[in-house]
């Protein structure tokens, strides 16, 4: 069989198997809410969300002062960038970590603790 012609079976092969794999990983991610996380940011945001998540006073007067609410936070931890240059992500036995997002139209960022067994979120600089 020439090279060409066992090219074209291998390419039409390939291609379908994608479309099913496609069609089953859609219908997986949707029933079950599975999200794939391969890079670092997403990864990092999903390791704060998944824990127990705990305010510091400063972000507590600010949720008292109707300044910030607790779906701004989500916002964050969903949609954030996280800038890794100014993170301290060698330290025991919390890490530090400061999300870039929009809080109410203006660029703000949030300094986050993450601890084994829970997140501290400590302060909103705008």
């Amino acid at each position: 069989m020439a090279f060409l012609k066992r090219l074209g079976f291998f390419l039409f092969g390939l291609s379908i198997g994608l479309v099913f794999l496609t069609i089953f990983l859609k219908k997986k991610s949707q029933e079950t809410g599975t999200e794939f996380c391969y890079f670092p940011n997403c990864r990092t945001l999903k390791d704060i969300r998944s824990k127990q998540i705990s305010y510091s006073d400063a972000i507590v007067q600010l949720m008292q002062e109707r300044e910030l609410d607790s779906t701004d936070i989500n916002g964050f931890l969903y949609n954030g960038e996280v800038d890794f240059g100014a993170s301290e992500t060698k330290t025991k036995p919390c890490k530090t970590y400061y999300i870039e997002g929009m809080l109410k139209d203006r660029t703000a960022i949030l300094k986050v603790k993450n601890c084994s067994e829970k997140a501290v979120i400590e302060s909103v600089a705008f």
